[in-house]
């Protein structure tokens, strides 16, 4: 199989950069490892500069006929004080809220838009084993899919650009032989949720107690609850079982106390293990990384996938040019990385800066936990935390422009 660009991982990062390939006429293909977008307890949070880019090629509007809830403010909640973390509504630009929405709904949008067009494929159950190099260049990628798995054989595809955007277990990046640097993270994060009444509360917020750190996430339906744990701690709180974990829960959380034996075991839970680290370099002669395939994010902040979708623009805007007269200069792939390196250093610093002042104290240390001071009183830093939480240091706009809407469609139509 031969395409331009062929992409592996159908994250946001991934699926986001086929669609704008694909609308600007590229051939790309998209290989997925799993069967389908459908798994729990991923990053959520639609930022305003990604519903931004949603805007700009027409799908915002679908996207907000998507089950989704508007936060408008972010706070931590304390055992004796609320400290207002931002306020979303004094941002410029059409958005001022954060969306959240399963991901899942969210990539089987931006997929089933690419599939419009015809240079678009996806290939589920397809995962990379290697990549072909000829020449010291990249020249595309093997993989195996479900027909491969039960015969031990695997496929090609020949592609004049191969995207590892395949997440922070990069398969990719890990056939490339590039290693990132790791920075640490002092918390891992255990996954579940619970059903939502209608008297509780209405905003995401985070909550803070001595030794203990508890997202909460309202989902309409349930609620999403991340509880933060000391790094490596996960063995030690599945030793103590999950009573304690429900009784951590009811304290944290009294309004859910009646509700905590829906957690029936960790088999109910999902673990993620936090990382913070980042490629020094995004690329080689016929390859480019992007997303968490690049930079693994804290999920402080939760702007991973808000990071993802702006270096899948900027991808695009870059190299897409270049890609429509099947051409991929190192060069162009260099520019990515410079014109992405930025935003990615000044989050994951703001990330790490919380994780040490706010986080680790939290949960190592007895007594109160250590709060930040309330910034919206400062009309400055407000400002900047609003814009920041929001939008991002560089968001991208979507530069490469569409040219097969009609062709597109005139071939549904036949």
């Amino acid at each position: 199989m031969r395409t331009t660009c062929v992409i592996a991982g159908g994250g946001p990062a991934g699926a986001m950069l086929a669609l704008l390939l694909a609308r600007a006429g590229v051939d790309v293909t998209l290989l997925e490892k799993h069967g389908d977008f459908l798994r729990d307890f991923r990053g959520d949070t639609i930022h305003p500069s990604t519903l931004q880019v949603l805007d700009e090629i027409g799908l915002a509007e679908a996207f907000h006929r998507l089950p989704h809830r508007k936060a408008y403010r972010m706070a931590i909640e304390a055992d004796e004080a609320r400290v207002p973390i931002a306020d979303l509504r004094a941002l410029h630009g059409r958005y001022r809220y954060i969306a959240f929405v399963p991901q899942w709904d969210f990539l089987n949008l931006i997929t089933a838009e690419a599939a419009r067009y015809p240079g678009f494929r996806l290939l589920m159950h397809s995962r990379v084993t290697g990549l072909i190099v000829e020449d010291g260049a990249v020249r595309g990628v093997r993989y195996r899919d479900e027909s491969g798995e039960r015969e031990g054989t695997d496929r090609e595809i020949r592609a004049v650009l191969t995207v590892g955007a395949d997440g922070r277990g990069s398969d990719v990046r890990r056939a490339a032989g590039l290693r990132p640097k790791e920075f640490g993270a002092p918390m891992d994060v255990v996954w579940f949720r619970i059903h939502r009444e209608p008297g509780d509360p209405l905003q995401p917020f985070l909550r803070a107690s001595a030794g203990h750190l508890m997202v909460a996430i309202n989902r309409e339906t349930y609620w999403q609850l991340a509880y933060v744990i000391p790094k490596g701690g996960y063995e030690e709180l599945k030793a103590r079982g999950v009573a304690e974990l429900r009784r951590t829960i009811a304290r944290l959380l009294p309004y859910l106390a009646d509700r905590v034996g829906e957690l029936r075991d960790f088999d109910d839970a999902g673990f993620l293990r936090v990382a913070v680290d980042r490629l020094t370099r995004w690329h080689r002669p016929g390859l480019l990384l992007i997303g968490d395939a690049a930079h693994a994010m804290s999920p402080v902040f939760g702007v991973g996938i808000n990071l993802a979708v702006q270096d899948a623009v900027a991808a695009a805007n870059i190299v897409g040019p270049a890609l429509l007269r099947g051409e991929a200069p190192e060069a162009l792939l260099a520019r990515v990385r410079r014109r992405r390196a930025l935003p990615t250093v000044v989050t994951q610093t703001a990330q790490r800066v919380v994780q040490r002042l706010l986080i680790r104290p939290a949960l190592t240390r007895p007594g109160r936990p250590a709060l930040p001071p309330d910034l919206t009183r400062l009309p400055v830093i407000r400002g900047l935390v609003r814009r920041f939480i929001g939008h991002g240091v560089l968001p991208e706009h979507v530069r490469l422009p569409e040219r097969v809407r009609l062709q597109a469609r005139q071939r549904r139509s036949h």
